[in-house]
């Protein structure tokens, strides 16, 4: 039934009137609607009872508490509150164990301006927005969702499976929660699991259809939220299916650990080494004891058929919730203002100290960690925001963000170690793994078929497919993973997740290379350049003019003789000190200095040309018949590359060559056979596959040009999104 018809009967029950007759009722009375049938709704009631007791014995006051048994039943829910409201002419209604049945009520709590306090255990964040009478009596969800995380990070569990019953508090209070809480602590939800609340007609086959789909998958990290009833039958059906065993992980929220003690007692055998967050409150202190001694006398005799007379979380929320309508209707006044005065509220109560921020509960802070052991709970200790485990050793409270400090953990399947979390899939469901069926290289991935072509032969996987639909079908669910040279890029990045990469990204120019041949006959002017030459030329001759016009006064020799002799005799007396270590006498010192510097100069020279020489003669010189990528553009030549690779629209894209300048190349070998003919001027290879290339081809090939840093390779599984 939509919200739209509980409005519409909303306002059919509230008949004109029904409002301004609020104000003229009795002050002293207070509405309860519960389920009566369900454990929860007894310690409710019993609770409730024992504060109006405590209450009025120490005020004077009679305050009244008006119970209606809801049966769990939506539309008498709605009835009982119609009745309190016009008939009882109750002051504010308390109860509403679920959001379902709290949203029917607030509607004509709202209308009749009646506060509703809630002890439904979650609802949506905008309620208390949308309905100016709604007070929520039960802490919120969010920080619980981060005690169940701290477990599973503190265990280095990545990938999580969660079952929850599908209603909806749960889907708006209790899943995107946990998400984020996961995420901090570098885990994700792998699956979702919905169950139909208990009281679907299918209800029963819809949960062992989505045990069984769950049994197949490789994560075996369960954790559980729902109702009791739903809880006992999945646990009895989990445990029946195998699935509570060896390396599997059950981890149960507050509203099943709260009340596990109250299982039949083969549920919980079948529950042996679960992990349970539960609600904490202290449980020592007089005040206390005296409820609790109490509560055990009253609850014998309202329901002597019950085992467990002990008062839970349940008990003290109710209890708590009606001390805060209690008090703020000791002065008499308007409905309002019990209103803001139960917003007010700032008391200590049996829970912890009850405040409420605009109409909700103050979050609880601390929860208890619990092990499912035979037949009862072992607490091993507790967990808070900022302080993470702690554990009372000794008077002293030690804490750590690790599990550790709690001691033994007893897991499912009866072992002491930590559970690995995940299984190796079952014959029935075997993982799908796709591969290249004809990869370019084939050293990263082969894929072989016998003589008669009925069988394949795979390294390391199986299945077919080119890079983009292999990684679209992880995308479409239909494989479970995508393993070989697949390489991460950003489009293949939106369809699904990849492993951390295993390879260097790059994209290589390959090209042959030449001999270097030139005339042997001028052989000698190659160990320098022209510019070298040119240099060393005009040094040697500035070198010889130095010397000549410094000795020319002391040397008659290098005056006489016309003009062109002694351009002669200069250039002689250049070339006469680069080749001789004395270079004939000098007969001033500044001659001397200059003869020292230039025959170390001329060291060097001769020997860099000697070896230089030396290497032409006795070495073959190679070099690439192409230098940069530009080259290739401009002659438009004729590149090959693999076409199933993203490396061809990089080509096109980023670096500008044509399509039709590119050949595609299906094999190593074709890239070898293509660059020797000359069909192709350049193979763009990925950094990969052009190390095992050039090993395999060592000569006649090289690297050429920069490396594109595009590209690496990565293992493909299916995108989650949280």
């Amino acid at each position: 039934m939509d919200s739209f018809l509980f409005s519409f009967m909303a306002t059919i029950l509230l008949l004109p009137g029904a409002a301004s007759e609020v104000g003229t009722g009795h002050m002293g009375s207070i509405g309860v609607i519960v389920d009566n049938s369900s454990l929860i709704g007894k310690e409710e009631i019993v609770a409730m009872k024992l504060a109006i007791y405590y209450f009025n014995n120490k005020t004077n006051r009679q305050l009244d508490l008006h119970v209606r048994d809801s049966q769990s039943d939506p539309v008498l829910t709605l009835l009982s509150a119609r009745n309190l409201i016009k008939k009882r002419r109750v002051q504010a209604i308390i109860g509403l164990d679920t959001w379902e049945e709290a949203s029917l009520v607030v509607e004509l709590g709202s209308k009749a301006h009646i506060p509703i306090v809630s002890l439904a255990d979650a609802a949506p964040q905008w309620a208390t927005d949308r309905w100016p009478f709604l007070v929520r009596a039960s802490p919120e969800k969010h920080l619980q969702m981060k005690a169940v995380a701290a477990i599973i990070g503190s265990w280095g569990w990545r990938r999580i499976n969660v079952i929850y019953e599908d209603t909806n508090s749960a889907g708006s209070e209790i899943i995107p929660f946990l998400a984020d809480a996961l995420k901090q602590v570098g885990s994700e939800i792998g699956y979702l699991a919905a169950l139909p609340p208990s009281s679907a007609v299918n209800s029963s086959s819809s949960l062992s259809d989505q045990l069984q789909w769950l049994k197949g998958k490789q994560s075996q990290v369960f954790v559980v939220h729902s109702s009791l009833s739903m809880a006992e039958r999945l646990f009895s059906k989990a445990n029946e299916l195998g699935m509570i065993g060896k390396d599997s992980v059950w981890i149960t929220t507050d509203s099943i650990t709260n009340l596990v003690q109250s299982m039949n007692s083969s549920v919980i055998s079948s529950m042996d080494g679960v992990l349970g967050v539960k609600s904490f409150f202290q449980e020592d202190g007089a005040r206390f004891q005296d409820f609790c001694s109490r509560f055990r006398q009253k609850f014998r005799s309202l329901y002597p058929k019950e085992d467990n007379h002990e008062p839970g979380i349940f008990a003290v929320q109710a209890y708590d919730a009606v001390w805060s309508v209690a008090l703020a209707m000791d002065n008499n006044g308007s409905t309002q203002q019990l209103l803001e005065k139960i917003e007010l509220s700032d008391f200590h109560g049996l829970t912890n100290r009850i405040k409420f921020e605009r109409r909700r509960l103050a979050p609880q802070r601390m929860f208890q960690i619990v092990n499912v052991i035979g037949k009862s709970n072992r607490e091993l200790g507790f967990w808070s925001e900022g302080s993470g485990f702690a554990k009372p050793t000794n008077g002293q409270i030690q804490n750590s963000s690790s599990m550790d400090i709690l001691g033994q953990v007893f897991w499912p399947g009866g072992p002491t170690s930590t559970p690995r979390g995940w299984a190796f899939p079952t014959s029935e469901t075997p993982l799908r793994i796709g591969v290249p069926l004809n990869a370019t290289f084939k050293q990263f991935v082969s894929v072989n078929y016998d003589i008669d072509g009925g069988h394949r032969s795979v390294s390391g996987s199986q299945s077919n497919g080119t890079y983009d639909d292999l990684v679209e079908q992880v995308h479409l669910k239909k494989f479970d993973a995508v393993v070989g040279d697949t390489s991460v890029i950003s489009k293949r990045w939106d369809l699904a997740e990849f492993s951390y990469p295993y390879t260097e990204p790059g994209l290589l120019m390959i090209v042959p290379e030449k001999v270097e041949t030139s005339n042997r006959a001028w052989l000698f002017m190659k160990p320098f350049t022209k510019v070298m030459w040119v240099l060393t030329g005009a040094i040697t001759i500035y070198n010889g003019f130095t010397l000549w016009l410094i000795e020319r006064n002391q040397n008659p020799e290098l005056m006489t003789g016309s003009t062109l002799n002694q351009m002669g005799t200069l250039v002689c007396l250049s070339f006469t000190t680069l080749f001789s270590m004395h270079g004939g006498r000098q007969h001033s010192n500044l001659s001397r200095l200059v003869m020292v510097v230039w025959l170390f100069a001329s060291l060097v020279i001769t020997n860099s040309y000697t070896a230089n020489l030396t290497s032409m003669l006795t070495v073959q010189r190679l070099e690439p018949t192409v230098v940069d990528v530009e080259d290739l553009k401009s002659a438009n030549s004729i590149v090959g590359c693999s076409k199933r690779s993203f490396a061809v629209r990089y080509l096109v894209d980023v670096i500008g060559i044509k399509m039709r300048n590119i050949k595609d190349i299906t094999s190593a070998d074709q890239y070898a056979r293509d660059l020797r003919s000359g069909e192709i001027a350049a193979a763009f290879i990925e950094a990969p596959y052009a190390k095992i290339f050039l090993a395999q081809n060592c000569k006649g090939f090289a690297a050429s040009g920069k490396t594109y840093k595009v590209g690496v390779f990565g293992f493909v599984s299916p995108y989650i999104p949280l």
